[in-house]
Formats: structure tokens, C-alpha cells, sequence
């Protein structure tokens, strides 16, 4: 709707809005670039969650002594104890190696490989079926084609 604040930005009548929220420096980036701050980590980590139809936990481990304002484990994102977190790097690695030694060489190639690209949402990507064969359509000569003539 035109005019409404974006969700859990909205306030009480005389309170402020409430500030975006800020996300820490991350560490141990070890394919990241080390200069990601934590809210482009964030927006990639966003992305990738709709890329691959998962969530945070698939990659990063609970943090069992650190409990939210729920009592649930927060997760600790620098545990490298998953192993899907490898997966993820080797995969984010072979991505960027695509996009800058093919695609970067190929005038305009379009946008970038992506894991959406192969995985468009699912953890596995769909395999390519190859569409069957069409049958041949027989050749007819056009309406105006010559006809031999009768002798």
C-alpha cells in the first residue's frame, strides 16, 4: 500500500521509527571478500537462501550457550562444524571463477552465473531434460512453386 512504512520500521503514535538494523563485521570470511561488511554478508546470505530453498541452519550450527529472546540457540556463523558451510564456499568459488575466466570474455554474455542459475530455488538442481525430438514435417513446395508443364 502507498504510504505504509515497511514492516518493523512502523511506530506508535509519537515514537520514532525504528533504526535498520545493523549487522556485525563477520569473521572468518575465507571466499568472501575480507572488506564484506556484515550487511552485504546479510543481503548474499538473503540471496542465496531463495537460490537454494534453504535456510540459515542448513549451513551455520546453533550456538547452544548463546540463546535468543526466545530461548533459542542463536546460530554462530563463524562455526565452520557444517558441512554444507564447504559446500557453500566451494560452490560461491566456482561461480565467480565462471563469471570472470568465461562469461567476463564473452562481449555481451548477459548477467551473471548465480546458484539460482542451475538451482532456481531447490537444494538439488533439476536435471535438463533434453525435450523429445519433433517429428519431421514433410516438404510440400509452395502454392507458387513451378509445375512441369504438360508436352
Amino acid at each position: 500500500m502507498a504510504g505504509q512504512a515497511p514492516a518493523g520500521s512502523q511506530s506508535t503514535a509519537g515514537d520514532p521509527p525504528s533504526p535498520p538494523r545493523a549487522y556485525a563485521a563477520p569473521a572468518n570470511l575465507k571466499v568472501l571478500p575480507k572488506d564484506t561488511t556484515g550487511q552485504q554478508v546479510h543481503d548474499l546470505m538473503e540471496e542465496w537462501e531463495r537460490s537454494l530453498g534453504i535456510d540459515c541452519n542448513s549451513c551455520h550450527a546453533e550456538d547452544l550457550d548463546n540463546l535468543g529472546p526466545d530461548g533459542r540457540p542463536r546460530l554462530n556463523f563463524a562455526d565452520d562444524s557444517k558441512p554444507m558451510k564447504a559446500v557453500a564456499r566451494t560452490m560461491y568459488t566456482m561461480t565467480e571463477e565462471i563469471n570472470r575466466s568465461y562469461l567476463a570474455k564473452i562481449d555481451s554474455s548477459g548477467a551473471p552465473v548465480t546458484c539460482g542459475t542451475c538451482h532456481r530455488g531447490h537444494l538439488g538442481p533439476e536435471p535438463f531434460v533434453t525435450p523429445p525430438e519433433k517429428p519431421a514435417q514433410p516438404q510440400t513446395p509452395p502454392p507458387d512453386a513451378e509445375r512441369p508443364q504438360p508436352q
